[in-house]
């Protein structure tokens, strides 16, 4: 992540300046939340629980949330530890509370970087959205019909009429959305993810929502996506899984 890592404060504060990314932004657009702040489930499709504990952190400020499961005294404990992390100096960073964390709940760790495409960004050519299951099915199975409105936009790269790569609506609000890429094994090493994903991103802006991409450090693939297409650091998320 070196390259991405150089770019860390001029990057961030491109972003930033522009004041519509905030941790509680990118809280809200991955997890469904109760009357309390508390986790209920990921913003998706055939949602999963999410997190035990997910804190995200930018140059300004942290956001968090506990998941409604988590018993209330190691909760208190949790968000009352969460309220002295200070914002985000290095993109790197992790928490400072991070064995206190860990030490009050347990659990799996799980982190990495937040992007926002720049504004500038334009669609690749070769792109198109993604219509009908049918054009999913040869080559990225495992998508159902039901899933397609909260997904899309979808958009793909074809070969004989079949979508071989897609960046889609992985979590979303009216505010924000999180890009989603998939690309089928035999099509990959070819640029395609970059492809789509800049033109996602493109559709995003231009729907007026704020296109976001968030990925773990160890993924490594997912990070040479937000290089080549020089995507903006403007945050870091961490989390604690059962």
């Amino acid at each position: 992540m070196s390259g991405a890592s150089n770019r860390d404060s001029r990057a961030t504060s491109t972003l930033t300046s522009q004041r519509r990314f905030t941790p509680k932004v990118q809280l809200e657009t991955l997890f469904v939340l109760d009357v309390e702040g508390r986790i209920v489930s990921t913003r998706e499709p055939n949602a999963s629980a999410g997190p035990a504990f997910f804190l995200v952190r930018d140059e300004h400020a942290c956001a968090c949330a506990v998941h409604r499961d988590v018993p209330v005294e190691s909760a208190r404990e949790l968000i009352a530890l969460a309220r002295t992390e200070p914002p985000l100096r290095e993109f790197t960073d992790q928490p400072v509370q991070v064995n206190d964390y860990v030490a009050c709940i347990g659990g799996r760790i799980d982190s990495g970087p937040v992007f926002s495409f720049p504004q500038t960004i334009a669609a690749a050519d070769g792109v198109r959205v993604v219509t009908d299951l049918s054009q999913l099915e040869r080559h990225l199975r495992g998508w159902t019909v039901d899933e397609l409105p909260e997904r899309s936009p979808i958009v793909g790269i074809f070969e004989d009429g079949h979508a071989v790569s897609v960046c889609f609506c992985a979590r979303r609000t009216p505010e924000a959305a999180e890009a989603g890429l998939e690309t089928a094994s035999n099509f990959r090493g070819r640029g395609f993810g970059a492809r789509v994903a800049a033109a996602w991103g493109r559709t995003m802006w231009d729907s007026g929502r704020l296109p976001l991409y968030s990925t773990s450090w160890s993924n490594v693939a997912s990070l040479g996506v937000a290089r080549r297409l020089e995507l903006l650091p403007c945050a870091a998320d961490w989390s604690l899984y059962w």
